[in-house]
């Protein structure tokens, strides 16, 4: 205390007696206002204080009572104070005056104070006074200064970094323990650049300079990167600052909260931070702080990002390679650039304030104007070709784009129109499309003008209830010509050759050359195919008399082949393709001649296309299965053996036996992947069978196709070698005796390699063909069937009957085993034991069923009794 606290007085009691009803509720008032009050004596002691006044100073009302509290504030606050209180006790003027006031260990703060003096009933004075702390409304008043000294500078066009350091600068002036920084977004929206940071360490910004946003990026990339402020006060222990901890650390940075810098439109242009050297939490006055300074140094970014547009719009306009001109809302002329002014020989002083009509040209009607206003009303757009005029009366094509420019309400403020001269780009187009449709070297159309001009002669035949004819050409000889004489030469020869075929041809007609030594003639309006004899003719003789190049007399010939539309009704590409075909049948015939087309073989080769296609697929889905139908020795019962019978179970036409797609594929290579399926089928069969106890053999049909292979024998051991637990004995292969076997000691000898490998063979269908002794004579055959046909009608039939015979005698005298087939009856089982024919297989002993069966079956004719045959 000083000794102005100790200063010889009267003491306070003297001056209250005990407190009436009415002074508690002064009391009360008294400490309800918000503005700190307080009484002082003639020694400046105070001698009542409210509770704002306490609060102010930061004292209790037992601390601050007969005392000066001059200890409370600095020496020069102090003695500016007192000497206001002195001047108001001896003057009794009333003083209204700003101060500072600085509280030891408090932020300092700006007061109002409106001093007076009291004299009570017995003529002492006393001092009253009220605070108003101005603190925060200075604060607003010095902000609003120094963001109009922003604007001021945003205004006059100062660099960016200039105007933000200026903002920053405020905010630091006005507290000194806060280091701000601006960070911008680049132009790919992805990282952060330095704005202005000039309080922060030069390292540090070198660190965090171009960062990519993110989340945990810090406070200020995860603000940019979420646009939501970041408030972190501690950064040394937030998971934002993991990363960047040693950093934080190096530069003494305790906490950092960062705000969004928004465009008008919310877009994040950046961030404003505030950073603290200690750990901090920020005040809602902070916070206001940090909301207005990024919105300023919004307000600058902007105006900048702006400024650079409409420079660079303004350059782009200036330099733009399109002519540019741009109208107000009545049609007048008020702006063009350069290239404008160079494509049309006007200038701007020219033109200003005219209508656009004053470059229009007689190529377009008045509609055709009218249709681009139409469009500029309903759309506010038109793009488009127009051929306009220059000063010098010339007219030239440009391509234009006119766009309606409207203001906020939508109503049109001006137009502007982007015009490009394509004089050059015309003209190529056409060399482009002379290129594109016609021959170099003959000057024929080619194949992209013919395939229009076949699609317009089809459309005419419908029209006009007529036909048409296309004749694929292709010379003979020559490539012969082209290897004697050189490539010249025969560039020579086709051109001669297409003028000579061009004029063959009748009016209305269309030669082309389509590549190399191929041509197509397209003839048209024909009633039928005799009409084209006369004209395919002319081009036969066209094409083969000599022509004289130099001292060479040069012939050739041409190959035609021809179809008619719509006789056969295709597209202009089959039609081509036909006629294609049907040349290369006219070469094969001996050239220098025509065919036509073939339709209903065309038709043919396509069906077998499709069945072989099918057959694939159905090869890859496992459609194909096999039944199988057992072979009994019909005298002792026994079962010895089954036929494997391939059938195909189709998705939509259920089971299909197997005459109705076999005979369809006969010869091909497809037949060979159906037989050597069936022959992997049955062995993967076998092995299953014996699993369960079953072993019998079973016996495929193969074609003679197949057999004749040369690698038939390796590929046969290839599919014996996966099945190594079957016997190869088990396998019977048998052969149609009809079957084509062109070279008898070639098929023996494949046999009998088979036989070597443990296959044994059987001859099917015995009786049916023309060459059975020599069948049996020269293939290894253990085995001799008889042709169903024969057995089914030999009870009733004796030509039939005496076949059968001759068959099983003829077995006996080859010592070959016979198996009749078409067994149905017991009546043939009878009659064909009587014969000496002791195997048969037929419905009347079993169907043809599925592999799951078999054994049942096996088991239960074993046990059957009731068939048995007495000689």
């Amino acid at each position: 205390m000083t000794s102005k606290d100790t200063i010889n007085a009267p003491p306070l009691s003297q001056f209250f007696e005990k407190p009436t009803e009415i002074e508690k509720y002064f009391s009360a008032a008294f400490n309800i206002s918000k503005d700190p009050i307080f009484v002082k004596d003639e020694h400046y002691r105070l001698l009542l204080v409210n509770d704002a006044f306490c609060k102010i100073l930061g004292v209790t009302r037992q601390e601050a009572l007969g005392r000066t509290l001059a200890q409370r504030v600095t020496p020069e606050q102090q003695a500016r104070f007192l000497s206001t209180d002195k001047k108001v006790l001896q003057t009794g003027k009333e003083i209204l005056c700003e101060e500072t006031l600085t509280i030891t260990g408090s932020k300092e703060k700006t007061i109002l104070t409106n001093k007076k003096r009291f004299t009570d009933s017995q003529g002492k004075h006393f001092l009253v006074g009220i605070i108003h702390d101005i603190s925060y409304r200075k604060q607003i008043e010095s902000r609003v200064k120094s963001s109009g000294h922003a604007l001021e500078l945003i205004s006059s066009g100062k660099p960016l970094n200039e105007i933000l350091q200026a903002i920053v600068r405020v905010v630091e002036q006005e507290n000194p323990d806060m280091l701000c920084s601006v960070l911008l977004l680049d132009d790919s929206q992805k990282h952060l650049v330095i704005g202005t940071a000039s309080s922060l360490p030069a390292f540090y910004n070198e660190a965090i300079n171009g960062i990519e946003i993110g989340i945990g990026v810090g406070s200020c990339g995860t603000a940019a990167y979420t646009n939501k402020r970041v408030i972190v006060n501690d950064v040394l222990n937030h998971p934002y600052w993991q990363q960047y901890k040693e950093l934080a650390a190096e530069a003494k940075l305790g906490a950092c909260w960062s705000e969004p810098i928004r465009s008008t439109s919310g877009k994040v242009l950046g961030t404003f931070a505030i950073y603290h050297h200690k750990a901090h939490q920020p005040t809602p006055a902070d916070l206001e702080l940090i909301e207005q300074t990024a919105s300023l140094a919004s307000i600058a970014i902007e105006k900048k990002h702006a400024e650079e547009k409409l420079e660079r719009a303004a350059s782009v306009f200036t330099h733009a390679q399109e002519g540019i001109m741009i109208t107000d809302a009545n049609h007048k002329i008020i702006e063009i650039n350069d290239t404008f002014s160079k494509m049309s020989g006007y200038s701007l002083e020219e033109v200003r304030g005219k209508s656009p009509n004053i470059f229009r040209s007689e190529r377009h009607s008045d509609e055709f104007y009218l249709e681009i206003w139409d469009a500029m009303t309903k759309q506010g757009y038109w793009r488009g070709e127009v051929w306009s005029k220059r000063k010098n009366g010339v007219i030239y094509p440009e391509l234009v784009t006119i766009n309606a420019v409207k203001n906020t309400a939508g109503k049109v403020q001006h137009y502007v129109s982007l015009s490009t001269d394509i004089t050059p780009m015309k003209e190529y187009q056409g060399q482009l499309e002379r290129i594109a449709h016609y021959d170099a070297l003959t000057n024929l159309p080619n194949r992209v003008l013919l395939a229009d001009r076949l699609n317009q002669a089809t459309i005419q035949c419908e029209r006009r209830k007529k036909s048409l004819a296309v004749a694929f050409m292709d010379l003979d000889g020559f490539k012969a010509v082209n290897d004697t004489y050189g490539h010249n030469v025969g560039d020579d020869l086709l051109i001669a050759l297409s003028q000579r075929m061009k004029e063959a041809l009748r009016e209305g007609d269309t030669l082309a050359r389509i590549g190399g030594d191929e041509f197509i003639a397209v003839m048209v309006d024909l009633e039928k195919f005799e009409d084209t004899k006369h004209v395919l003719n002319r081009l036969l003789k066209a094409a083969s008399d000599p022509v004289s190049i130099g001292n060479a007399s040069i012939q050739v010939s041409a190959s035609i082949g021809v179809t008619l539309y719509p006789h056969d009704n295709v597209d202009a590409d089959q039609l081509i393709r036909h006629a294609d075909q049907a040349m290369y049948i006219a070469k094969q015939a001996g050239k220098n001649r025509y065919h036509q087309f073939d339709i209903a073989h065309d038709i043919a080769l396509n069906s077998q296309r499709e069945n072989i296609e099918n057959i694939y697929t159905a090869i890859e889905n496992n459609e194909f299965v096999l039944h199988y139908q057992p072979k009994i020795n019909m005298l002792s019962g026994e079962t010895v053996g089954v036929e494997a019978l391939i059938r195909w179970q189709h998705k939509t036409n259920g089971l299909i036996p197997p005459l109705k797609f076999l005979p369809l594929i006969e010869g091909l290579r497809v037949s060979l992947k159906v037989g050597e399926w069936v022959i992997s089928t049955a062995l993967l069969q076998i092995e299953s069978w014996q699993k369960l106890g079953l072993d019998i053999p079973v016996s495929v049909n193969i074609s003679a196709y197949q057999l004749q292979q040369a690698n038939f024998t390796a590929r046969l051991s290839t599919l014996l070698a996966a099945h190594p637990a079957v016997n190869p004995n088990r396998l019977e292969l048998e052969i149609l005796e009809t079957s084509a076997l062109h070279d008898t000691d070639i098929v023996s000898k494949t046999m009998n390699d088979c036989r070597d490998l443990g296959v044994r063979f059987a001859i099917d269908d015995f009786g049916t063909g023309y060459s059975s002794l020599t069948y049996l004579k020269r293939l290894p055959a253990y085995l001799i069937k008889i042709d169903q046909s024969f057995v089914r009608d030999m009870l009733e039939d004796n030509d039939d009957l005496a076949i059968v015979q001759g068959v099983i005698s003829l077995a006996t005298t080859f010592q070959r085993k016979v198996i009749a087939e078409g067994v149905e009856t017991i009546a043939h089982g009878k009659a064909l034991l009587q014969l000496g024919c002791e195997l048969a297989q037929g419905y009347g002993i079993a169907k043809p069923m599925v592999a799951s069966k078999i054994p049942d079956w096996v088991k239960k004719w074993e046990n059957d009794k009731a068939w048995k045959f007495d000689v």
